[in-house]
């Protein structure tokens, strides 16, 4: 199939995507906060409601531009870790945008208000509303644990990269996978036969 021929672009455009909302999410406003005391409402953005939102989203950026050149090995040691990535981040957000905790909102509120502790900021937190965002979020994820499977079940059949990539032992004769164009023409600028 030719979706499977184009495994790797598949793969790595669905992680680059899924860490690009990520990013993006971060900035935004995932949480709203009323008041208790009638004040100005507080909006809490992603990369407050969600500490290691950013910092996850760029090494999913990172995992996705590493996959654009590793070999067959690594590819699945980076799938496993966005599979692991993406549960964890898929659970941590699912939390945020269907139950908005307290504790989601509170170093914000604390910085906003000054007051600290459990019970203060309970106490002035008359709701909290979710926006869009951290749905969004939510929704990238997904892609990234689809992409992830996807990456473990179909690496095996994608084509190897340019022999520029590799190691010295690999580009002289030890080949993982079906052979690219750009293969033949490396050997070419070698000297060498790309058809035997």
């Amino acid at each position: 199939m030719k979706f499977l021929r184009r495994g790797r672009s598949t793969a790595v455009v669905a992680f680059l995507l899924a860490g690009a909302v990520g990013i993006i999410s971060s900035t935004q406003t995932w949480l709203s906060v009323i008041r208790a005391d009638a004040g100005e409402p507080i909006l809490v953005p992603g990369a407050d409601a969600l500490a290691l939102l950013a910092p996850m989203s760029l090494a999913v950026l990172a995992l996705g531009a590493a996959l654009a050149l590793v070999g067959r090995m690594p590819r699945y040691i980076f799938a496993t870790l966005a599979l692991l990535g993406g549960a964890l981040l898929t659970w941590w957000t699912a939390e945020i945008a269907f139950t908005a905790p307290v504790s989601a909102v509170a170093a914000t509120v604390t910085e906003t208000t000054g007051l600290a502790g459990g019970t203060a900021v309970t106490d002035l937190v008359a709701s909290i509303t979710p926006t869009v965002w951290p749905v969004l979020a939510l929704i990238g994820w997904v892609l990234l644990i689809v992409a992830s499977v996807f990456t473990l079940l179909t690496a095996n059949r994608w084509k190897s990269g340019g022999k520029r990539f590799r190691t010295d032992a690999t580009a002289h004769g030890e080949s993982e996978g079906p052979i690219d164009a750009i293969d033949s023409w490396d050997d070419l600028s070698r000297g060498t036969d790309p058809t035997r």
